[in-house]
């Protein structure tokens, strides 16, 4: 069976019987590390898929570490790769991605590694080789040319910044 097959084979269907997670582009990927997976997607239409660590790491409460996953990949250009936090290490553990989404630019060959945090103020958190420490999303990109001009055209909001929209009233 070709990749192609199997692919197609894999995917899932929605209620009215149409597919769904059959992928729409090929990114070559080069494992670092053959004892790891590959990014894989959990289920059928998930956006994110998961990178693994490749190495065991200890997060102190507040501790920032930049973390390799063992993976390459060369994108095609128009196209980026971000990276997310894992919403359920998030919730659970407090792990966030210092700069999220990170970003894997179409250029860049080099392996990817994520910049994690433990936000908790209390517990360490421990991943150890393989975990699942984030996702990769892969998103068309659209370049711009930037046209000097004296003024800008208007709008609604005008220059009005952060807060400008309210939300939090002051404490009674």
């Amino acid at each position: 069976m070709t990749e192609e097959n199997t692919a197609v084979a894999s995917a899932a269907l929605t209620a009215d019987g149409k597919e769904y997670g059959t992928p729409t582009l090929t990114v070559q990927l080069k494992m670092l590390d053959d004892g790891l997976e590959p990014p894989s997607y959990a289920h059928p239409g998930d956006a994110g898929a998961d990178l693994r660590a490749r190495e065991d790491v200890v997060l102190a409460p507040g501790e920032r570490r930049l973390v390799p996953t063992g993976v390459s990949i060369a994108l095609p250009d128009g196209f980026v790769a971000l990276i997310h936090p894992r919403s359920g290490l998030a919730t659970k553990h407090g792990l966030t991605v210092v700069n999220a989404p990170g970003t894997v630019d179409a250029g860049y060959r080099g392996e990817i590694a994520v910049t994690l945090l433990n936000t908790d103020q209390f517990e360490p958190i421990e991943l150890r080789r393989g975990d699942r420490i984030a996702q990769m999303v892969i998103q068309r990109v659209e370049y711009a040319t930037f046209l000097r001009v004296e003024e800008l055209d208007g709008s609604v909001r005008g220059g009005g910044g952060f807060g400008s929209t309210g939300g939090f009233g002051r404490p009674a």
